[in-house]
């Protein structure tokens, strides 16, 4: 059974604050919000982390990095935790913000031209911090377990004086 789309790209944006080419979900297929959610990346040859392969090195041969397959299924749990609160401008409003990780489980190795389903599940919510927990799917074989993530939203203007990031295109004002 092949599940709809809920969110391509574009509207992942409106959630979380990734861009190319740091974001690392291309859709969401499911979810139901504190509860779960499913999502999906297509890892390709023309990744970045890739960008340095000569042409007698081909990129179908080597793993995708294991930081890049947790740092995906990352940002599909902080989709599942700001879901109903979205915040795709760090600037103002709201930065997510990864407090722990623990239980990961790297299975089997994962290769450019493989689809990562990722499913993450509402452990724990507890005001503006959540628990979580999931896996990461190819082809129906599970290839990464993730015991617990927490993630906390937290507001802008606690975090940064003045409430705001600079972009780096204001001179640092």
């Amino acid at each position: 059974m092949t599940a709809s789309v809920v969110a391509e790209a574009t509207e992942v944006t409106r959630v979380i604050p990734h861009r190319f080419p740091v974001l690392l979900v291309d859709q969401v297929t499911e979810v139901v919000t504190g509860h779960h959610l499913s999502a999906r990346k297509a890892v390709s040859a023309n990744e970045p982390c890739y960008g340095h392969l000569g042409p007698d090195q081909p990129a179908s041969e080597l793993e995708y990095p294991s930081m890049l397959l947790v740092e995906s299924w990352g940002q599909a749990a902080v989709l599942l935790a700001a879901w109903d609160h979205p915040t795709s401008d760090v600037r103002s409003g709201r930065i997510d913000l990864a407090g722990a990780i623990e239980r990961v489980r790297f299975l089997r190795p994962v290769r450019p031209g493989s689809v990562l389903e990722h499913r993450v599940r509402m452990v724990r919510a507890v005001g503006d911090t959540a628990i979580l927990a999931g896996e990461t799917l190819v082809g129906g074989e599970t290839v990464m377990e993730i015991g617990h993530f927490v993630v906390a939203l937290r507001p802008v203007a606690d975090l940064v004086p003045g409430g705001t990031v600079s972009t780096g295109t204001d001179g640092g004002r």
